[in-house]
């Protein structure tokens, strides 16, 4: 069963893998770095079809939480409990200057390791920062079993929007909520069996942003999210990622999010705030 594969440092994973999914790599040849990148270009918010910040999320996730992951004794495991990202004004005009190139994310841990650990991550797009974040992991007795993936000559076919990649749909609601419905799909699930933490925020940063864009011309851009992690989140009959406005300001505006798994408990909690 294949994992990834490594070629001149570069890590590719298969495309029913979270990560290949969105077209992560890794570079592993700095062993004081986590550095991952991953493309952006075409990806809308499917409750809004604005462009989204959401893969950063993604990516965060990842290249940080490995940060955290790398320092973990041979009998242990990570599990992120918290995650924050703080996007910098212009982003995603950053973004959207250079379509064909990928974001790149690099994170190093701070501090000593302990019961928990804590990476710092930056974001770049050609040499330009367009965002900064966190992620806070806590460590556990290694799992007995971890989910493996066939490589890529059993995957589907992935599909180029982004909640194709996500396995989410856009819920009905019968109002103005904003709600994404989380498919039980096993692409998207992390070496636990659980959906992965950068699926899960991900899905948070889009309700919350498409939550405080509902009106007519709102334009209100995410500038920060923060996300805490309850437990694991699994997909299925119930899991959906909902947000409810708690300010609607003339240039500023938050949200609390919520991922809720199959089994109608609060699984990630978070906040979102934007500007315009």
């Amino acid at each position: 069963m294949a994992y990834a594969d490594r070629q001149a440092g570069r890590v590719r994973f298969p495309l029913n893998h979270p990560l290949g999914r969105f077209g992560i790599e890794t570079d592993d040849r700095d062993p004081d770095l986590a550095t991952a990148t991953v493309p952006t270009d075409g990806l809308v918010n499917p409750l809004t079809g604005l462009p989204t910040i959401a893969p950063l999320a993604m990516l965060v996730d990842h290249v940080a939480g490995a940060a955290n992951h790398v320092r973990r004794g041979t009998d242990e495991w990570t599990v992120s409990s918290e995650l924050a990202l703080e996007v910098a004004p212009g982003a995603l005009e950053v973004i959207a200057a250079a379509p064909d190139r990928p974001v790149l994310g690099v994170a190093r841990a701070m501090g000593p390791k302990g019961n928990t650990a804590l990476a710092l991550c930056e974001l770049s797009v050609d040499g330009i920062a367009i965002a900064t974040a966190t992620v806070r992991s806590f460590y556990i007795p290694a799992p007995a079993e971890l989910v493996t993936w066939p490589d890529d000559a059993d995957a589907p076919v992935v599909e180029p929007t982004l909640a194709d990649r996500m396995a989410v749909e856009v819920g009905e609601t019968g109002g103005a909520a904003a709600v994404l419905v989380q498919r039980d799909d096993r692409a998207v699930y992390n070496g636990v069996g659980a959906v992965h933490g950068g699926v899960s925020s991900m899905g948070l940063e889009l309700v919350g942003s498409a939550a405080l864009n509902s009106g007519p011309g709102a334009e209100f851009v995410t500038g920060s999210l923060r996300v805490n992690f309850f437990r694991p989140m699994h997909g299925g009959a119930g899991a959906h990622y909902g947000a409810t406005p708690v300010r609607m300001g003339r240039r500023t505006a938050t949200a609390d999010v919520v991922a809720v798994g199959s089994d109608g408990r609060p699984a990630l909690v978070g906040r979102l705030t934007a500007y315009r």
